[in-house]
């Protein structure tokens, strides 16, 4: 399905992570289609149906649209951690999470795990019961999944080559660069 729609580019591209990389992944090709989407998020909703998740939440902007999706198919809420003017992400326009309230955090793609990290620090005040996180796909090879204390899956794993950009070849020979994402660097 990610070939089919064109969701893998190959290039010189600068990741919502800062880092480089020859790859580029781009889930808006899946996200554009609601049917698929509604597939990939039944993949995900599946290994919950009986955890009683009160609560999903993700991160904009993809990581919303799955959480959206995945809510809908577990008939839970769907709350939203946005970015904030000085970093990190917070919950906004009146969304309330209860001390105890059983969620799942969805997110679109994971590379150093920053997004869900973000998520993490917005919700740890309200103390609630994480039950686990789900990322449509881990570019990190499963490095990164076992950084949040919590069970995370991700439906597709690939081991992508990231750089810091002191040490990124296609830096060193001059190839032209691109920032698809839309975190600011």
């Amino acid at each position: 399905m990610f070939q089919h729609l064109g969701v893998v580019s190959n290039g010189h591209f600068v990741l919502s992570s800062g880092r480089h990389s020859n790859e580029y992944w781009e889930k808006f090709r899946l996200l554009e289609w609601p049917r698929v989407t509604e597939q990939l998020c039944s993949q995900i909703a599946s290994r919950y149906k009986l955890s009683d998740i009160e609560v999903v939440i993700g991160p904009t902007t993809g990581g919303a649209l799955l959480a959206q999706e995945v809510a809908r198919q577990l008939d839970a809420r769907c709350l939203l951690a946005e970015p904030t003017s000085v970093g990190g992400r917070e919950l906004r326009r009146g969304f309330v999470l209860h001390t105890s309230e059983r969620v799942l955090i969805v997110d679109d793609v994971l590379t150093t795990g920053l997004s869900l990290r973000e998520t993490l620090n917005a919700i740890e005040q309200f103390q609630p019961e994480i039950v686990g996180i789900e990322v449509l796909m881990d570019r990190s090879g499963g490095d990164a999944i076992a950084q949040f204390g919590v069970s995370c899956h991700a439906l597709l794993t690939v081991s992508a080559q990231t750089y810091y950009s002191e040490d990124c070849p296609m830096c060193k020979m001059g190839v032209p660069i691109v920032k698809p994402g839309t975190r600011k660097i």
